[in-house]
């Protein structure tokens, strides 16, 4: 079943109208020519969709980052890459099944692809813990990146996560040092390193230099429903936290987080999955040759400086 937000509902009568009209013009010969009819329904309905997505809100794009039948990173491996083989084990006796990882071929160049899978299905998500990762995800994604490291591979990661899974036991196996060793560890790294966030980026993602974000995705240390229970104590006010929150692409690239946004096909990546590929793939193409160029010595610097910028406090007055 489809699902459709509050503010695609004029969207959708649209599409149901011109659809009706064309089963309606092959049923009965009766009807007559309706083509400029249907026409001027198909032209109507991409201005309301360029005009809806192009003024959606914090919480209305947190709804579409969170939709669904959105492209999920099996997806987008499926259409990028060639010759992907998943690894699994952190060779501690764990596998964190919300973070598949494993080499692939970029256009004939070798990389390593890590990154979150939430699960289409109920099944699905249950087996890969609605995409929130246990310390054993985290360990084995820093074992592959360090793989990549040694053979000289570029790693791609995807980022679309609720956040890192906040259970007693996960904590008892040292979470918050997993997710912290990662992040401290990909800074190092000698290899191009680049991050998309293709969906729901909460919490403990990792970002480096070469930073991508699709167009209605969004980027934030906490949900919104979260933000708004810690501070007004009430989750209806989601609203107001994720617009306090500056979770856009657009808010993110003003402030330097993300240093690219991909545009997604109109409508949302959900819509059309195959096209919102073919745009991140020619992004990629193009960050994953800038960033070859750089000296090893000097990608780690570049690191080093975007995350020493992230979080500047600027007093104003006394």
């Amino acid at each position: 079943m489809i699902q459709i937000l509050d503010f695609e509902k004029e969207i959708f009568a649209l599409e149901k109208q011109i659809h009706d009209l064309v089963s309606l013009s092959h049923m009965y010969d009766s009807v007559g020519d309706i083509t400029e009819e249907i026409s001027k329904l198909k032209k109507k309905l991409r201005k309301t969709k360029h005009d809806v997505y192009s003024n959606l809100k914090g919480w209305d794009k947190t709804m579409v980052a969170r939709h669904p039948d959105r492209p999920h990173m099996l997806d987008y491996i499926q259409y990028i890459f060639s010759d992907f083989f998943e690894l699994h084990g952190d060779r501690h006796g764990g596998d964190g099944p919300s973070i598949v990882a494993g080499p692939a071929k970029f256009a004939d160049l070798p990389v390593m692809v890590v990154g979150h899978q939430k699960g289409r299905n109920m099944e699905e998500k249950i087996a890969r813990n609605f995409g929130m990762s246990q310390p054993s995800g985290y360990r084995k994604a820093l074992r592959l990146m360090r793989m990549a490291e040694k053979f000289n591979m570029p790693i791609i990661t995807f980022i679309d996560t609720p956040g890192a899974y906040p259970g007693v036991d996960a904590e008892e196996k040292g979470q918050s040092e997993a997710i912290a060793t990662n992040m401290f560890s990909m800074i190092q790294m000698r290899v191009p390193i680049i991050c998309v966030v293709i969906g729901e980026g909460g919490s403990g993602g990792a970002l480096a230099i070469g930073v991508l974000m699709l167009e209605h995705s969004v980027y934030s240390v906490i949900s919104p429903e979260g933000c708004a229970s810690i501070l007004w104590e009430d989750k209806s006010k989601n609203r107001q936290a994720a617009d306090a929150l500056c979770l856009t692409a657009n808010h993110l690239l003003k402030f330097k987080i993300v240093d690219q946004i991909v545009r997604e096909p109109l409508g949302g990546a959900h819509r059309n999955h195959k096209q919102a590929a073919i745009r991140l793939k020619k992004a990629l193409r193009k960050n994953l040759l800038e960033l070859k160029e750089i000296d090893p010595d000097k990608l780690v610097t570049l690191r080093e400086e975007k995350f020493r910028k992230m979080g500047e406090v600027v007093e104003i007055g006394n």
